[in-house]
């Protein structure tokens, strides 16, 4: 007796196990539908703002981006790249929430598999005397009170007919993907601000260089004047128009050290360091806009992580209608129970005080209140959003590119015709300083042609700033620069 039940027992659990194993082999089938990314837009053959030929193509955020700001050549703008990357508090709560979403993945794939648990329990229990016989259906006339000692392992399974567990586990690793691409984004957004604040704060020295030592020559331009004065050589108007010419370029020293504070604390908080400690040592602009080359590959736009992540939020969002149209279909479980029951924990182990149960369960929706077709109504809308958002994210790529070709073309134009004017300006300044001392002119005429002087050379520094932060944001645009790869 006791062979022929443990063999019989062998024989359920081999059955259960065996259905089990083969309803995750075979798997049923899967409703709803099987992704397929719809058209993002309509796709131009080439962008309108490149004269080199660009061209576009669809997203694949994979391709490497490389260290893109090496390019402008300064190893303190390197560094501070290096320290962004490894420090940056936002940087490091979106590698949390990808750690997230994979964990939510592992939970969601763990529901493919049977869940097996082994628990122990321990009561002590009177029962009353007038609860019913099984045998009589009368009270059984007298109470007992005994020690219930139950040790079972429990094995509870959803054979996946319908695919909802499946496109659940789709709809989980598509949402861990995007959560991915969302953390490259915000890596490029933090990459590009770090370049951006750097050449911002060394275009903002150049400037504070420029107005300090426009005021040093400024300063002896005064004290001439005043020398000439005293003399009897000039009266006190062009002393009073050296002086305000003097202090009207001091009273710009503080507008521009403001800037550059708030650039310093804008790097600061970007490494991950506090504003108050945080120093960078003064140094002019001195690099050129990186060159553009002719010729780019037309991989450039695919590298755009953000088209990306909404691009895998539309498959997470399609495999929701297949969770949501199986909620429609009966639900089958495979349920079993073994372990050992007795009143004394001495027996409890002993074979007679086995017990064991096996069987399957099925659930079958007849009436919800509609929610299962709301559910499913709330599944296909959702998708139709995330489509109408990764459009709109294409649309808003093209965008930005277009941008930041026509400014990088147009700030070039504008620079150079600046720079012409910041020649003719200092040949007008030295012209008008030898009318003066010639006494040909009053120090008005040589007055105008210093402020002019100094506002055209704080422009062109501006300008030039300008031109190297639009190649930061046409990198940022591109999704990374356009390094050729060995990939491409």
């Amino acid at each position: 007796m006791k062979s022929g039940s443990a063999n019989q027992i062998w024989r359920y659990w081999n059955q259960l196990f065996g259905l089990i194993s083969a309803t995750m082999v075979f798997g049923g089938c899967m409703v709803g539908p099987d992704y397929k990314r719809p058209e993002a837009a309509r796709i131009p053959a080439a962008y309108a703002g490149a004269t080199n030929g660009w061209k576009v193509a669809e997203p694949q955020a994979h391709r490497p981006k490389g260290n893109w700001w090496e390019m402008f050549g300064d190893p303190e703008l390197n560094q501070l790249e290096t320290e962004a990357t490894s420090a940056n508090q936002q940087l490091k709560a979106a590698f949390a929430r990808l750690e997230q979403a994979r964990a939510i993945t592992d939970v969601t794939r763990s529901g493919l598999f049977p869940n097996i648990a082994l628990s122990g329990t321990y009561t002590r229990e009177r029962t009353s005397p007038n609860q019913p016989s099984q045998l009589t259906g009368k009270a059984i006339g007298k109470p007992s009170t005994f020690n219930d000692f139950i040790v079972p392992l429990n094995l509870n399974y959803e054979v996946d007919l319908w695919g909802r567990l499946r496109r659940s586990v789709e709809s989980s690793r598509a949402q861990a993907a995007a959560t991915a691409d969302d953390l490259e984004t915000l890596r490029l957004i933090i990459q590009a601000e770090v370049a951006a604040d750097y050449l911002s704060l060394r275009a903002l020295d150049t400037e504070y260089s420029i107005v300090r030592s426009t005021i040093e020559v400024f300063r002896k331009s005064l004290e001439l004047t005043r020398e000439r004065r005293a003399g009897g050589v000039v009266s006190d108007l062009d002393v009073a128009q050296a002086e305000t010419v003097f202090r009207t370029a001091r009273a710009q020293l503080p507008a521009i050290a403001l800037q550059r504070a708030q650039s310093k604390h804008a790097l600061a908080v970007l490494t991950g360091k506090s504003a108050s400690s945080f120093e960078i040592p003064e140094r002019a602009l001195t690099m050129a806009p990186p060159a553009i080359p002719p010729g780019l590959p037309s991989e450039l736009l695919e590298r755009r992580p953000d088209i990306a992540a909404t691009e895998r939020r539309m498959a997470a969002a399609n495999a929701n209608i297949g969770v949501a149209k199986a909620a429609f279909f009966p639900t089958l479980r495979l349920n079993g129970m073994a372990g050992f029951q007795s009143i004394d924990v001495g027996t409890l182990f002993d074979w007679p005080s086995r017990f064991w149960s096996v069987g399957p369960s099925v659930t079958v929706p007849i009436f919800q209140g509609g929610a299962l077709r709301t559910g499913l109504r709330l599944a296909r809308a959702a998708y139709e959003e995330t489509i109408a958002n990764y459009r709109q994210t294409v649309l808003t790529a093209f965008r930005d590119v277009e941008d930041n070709l026509t400014a990088q073309q147009l700030l070039a134009d504008q620079y150079e015709e600046q720079a012409g004017a910041l020649r003719a300006a200092n040949r007008q300044l030295e012209i008008a300083n030898d009318r003066y001392r010639d006494g040909l002119v009053t120090y008005l005429e040589v007055a105008t042609a210093q402020n002019t002087t100094l506002g055209l050379e704080r422009t062109t520094v501006q300008l030039r700033g300008q031109q190297l932060i639009t190649a930061v944001t046409l990198i940022q645009a591109l999704g990374g620069g356009w390094q050729q790869t060995k990939e491409q």
